[in-house]
């Protein structure tokens, strides 16, 4: 019985309000409708709001790579073709069509890739060379690339460096050429160690979560040029994943482990200023979030928890 009441309490995360504020999410314990159909480590997980899809990427021996369920949380299909390790995964939704980008960390025939799937799995285009691990000095050869974000214009943003030899920040055209790249192995400004996540905002700036300097970088969107760094809200654990909140007014970020996930200050267009965390919603103990993604319709925080391996869907209050 005792096991079964720490069960429960693990799938029913306990989240205080953060120094006397309301708290901003609540956990929706309702999503998915059958957690049963997560059978491996649950790394990444990304929203399509048009059609109302969630895409889960896990990894293990013998289970599918890729799975799909509804905003609601019903599962309905998985994929699993040429996909070995996936890392990260990005919806990109245009006029005409969407589709699904998966950075893929393997060692074996399909890793160290970035690629392009349709919604029902399809390949539809392969950057980097599979099962290569890239130096730097070529602009499309990946080692262990963290995470895509892609614009409708299709210029694409790549952290290259789950713990591979690139420490990099590679903005990509829609035709796949390099338009600059930031970032080298270090500690010092506009360098990295392990960059981990990326996302742009409205206002023309690139955020990675630069996870082993325990710290947030910030760059142009047009020139790759660096624009401050956020370091004082990580002192106990780097930031994972970094994403906005649907009005852009906050950062998502995940702590994998101290199972957190900070809710900071975005700023207004001119300085970046340091981090102002003004929420937190805490993890049970073990549930080590990854990789976050937000539904930008609803708000709904989806998150990837390679510890208790789900997803687990928080809704805005």
């Amino acid at each position: 019985y005792l096991f079964l009441y720490f069960q429960v309490l693990k799938a029913f995360d306990y989240s205080f309000p953060w120094k006397g504020q309301q708290q901003m999410y609540k956990l929706d314990i309702g999503w998915p409708k059958i957690p049963e159909y997560f059978t491996g480590q649950t790394f990444c997980v990304a929203v399509d709001s048009i059609h109302g899809l969630v895409y889960v990427g896990q990894r293990g021996d013998n289970v599918p790579k890729v799975l799909v369920f509804s905003e609601e949380g019903y599962f309905l299909y998985s994929w699993n073709n040429t996909v070995e390790m996936p890392h990260g995964i990005f919806v990109l939704n245009t006029a005409t069509d969407s589709s699904v980008w998966i950075t893929d960390v393997g060692t074996g025939k399909y890793g160290h890739t970035v690629k392009q799937y349709s919604p029902s799995g399809k390949l539809m285009q392969i950057l980097g060379t599979p099962g290569n691990a890239g130096s730097s000095l070529i602009p499309l050869q990946f080692d262990q690339p963290a995470e895509i974000f892609v614009e409708e214009s299709g210029d694409m943003y790549v952290v290259d460096g789950d713990g591979g030899m690139n420490n990099r920040l590679l903005k990509l055209s829609n035709d796949y050429k390099e338009i600059w790249l930031a970032g080298a192995n270090g500690t010092g400004i506009g360098q990295f160690r392990i960059p981990h996540s990326v996302t742009v905002d409205p206002f023309g700036r690139v955020w990675v979560a630069d996870r082993d300097n325990k710290r947030i970088q910030v760059f142009d969107k047009v020139t790759g040029e660096w624009l401050g760094s956020w370091s004082s809200c990580f002192s106990e654990d780097g930031p994972y994943s970094v994403r906005f909140t649907a009005d852009y007014k906050y950062l998502i970020v995940a702590q994998l482990n101290i199972n957190r996930l900070a809710i900071l200050a975005a700023p207004p267009v001119g300085s970046i200023g340091d981090c102002v965390m003004v929420n937190a919603v805490q993890l049970a103990d073990e549930t080590k979030p990854h990789l976050v993604d937000v539904d930008m319709k609803s708000g709904a925080v989806y998150v990837a928890e390679i510890g208790a391996q789900q997803v687990q869907k928080y809704i805005p209050l």
